[in-house]
């Protein structure tokens, strides 16, 4: 199916989810730059928790230079042998890397036609690429645009687990600056997700 269509039939209220996703995807997959910067910096929120998280990571964006958020993303993700957070849903759950969450992720994967591009060589299960996948699927990025039910299933099995710990985690992290910031916007907006879906559980 066009995937331009298939998008044209998403709701206003879920296409801003998937750009929210999209974007922690992008700021988590690697260091911000200038561009990036610019455009967090342009972010207004309202007086909701979330609102609140988007406006702070906003006042930040416009005090730092991609040379700082180089060296902090460095030393939060990637170290000298490890960063100071290990952002991957096997870690979170089992302690270790490539573990069983990988693996049903993998599975899940194939069955909503989602394949990791050639030139990405870390495991599926980080947080990165998790936020791009639930965007993708809002939309209908992978084929059809997923159905509630499937986003909500894929949301508690992969996401919901662990994700709002990373966040928190990414706030109090000694090497975040702007991180801590992604990482607030990133736990309203889990907490809203989770609600949202527990909701439309029934």
């Amino acid at each position: 199916m066009n995937v331009t269509a298939e998008a044209a039939k998403v709701a206003p209220e879920d296409r801003l989810r998937a750009d929210l996703y999209n974007y922690l995807g992008v700021m988590l997959a690697r260091p911000a730059d200038a561009a990036m910067l610019n455009q967090t910096a342009s972010l207004t929120g309202d007086t909701s928790a979330l609102g609140e998280a988007i406006n702070g990571l906003a006042r930040v964006a416009k005090a730092v230079s991609p040379k700082q958020v180089q060296t902090e993303f460095d030393a939060l993700f990637i170290g000298l042998g490890r960063g100071e957070l290990l952002p991957y849903a096997s870690y979170y759950l089992t302690g270790f890397l490539n573990e069983k969450p990988l693996a049903s992720l993998r599975t899940d994967m194939s069955a909503q036609r989602i394949s990791r591009a050639p030139n990405v060589f870390e495991p599926e299960d980080n947080i990165a690429s998790l936020m791009e996948m639930m965007g993708g699927m809002i939309v209908g990025r992978f084929g059809d645009a997923a159905s509630d039910a499937t986003q909500r299933g894929f949301f508690n099995k992969h996401i919901a687990p662990w994700a709002g710990h990373f966040f928190t985690d990414l706030q109090s992290a000694k090497n975040s600056v702007l991180y801590a910031g992604v990482g607030a916007v990133g736990s309203a907006f889990m907490d809203i997700e989770r609600e949202a879906f527990r909701m439309t559980a029934g």
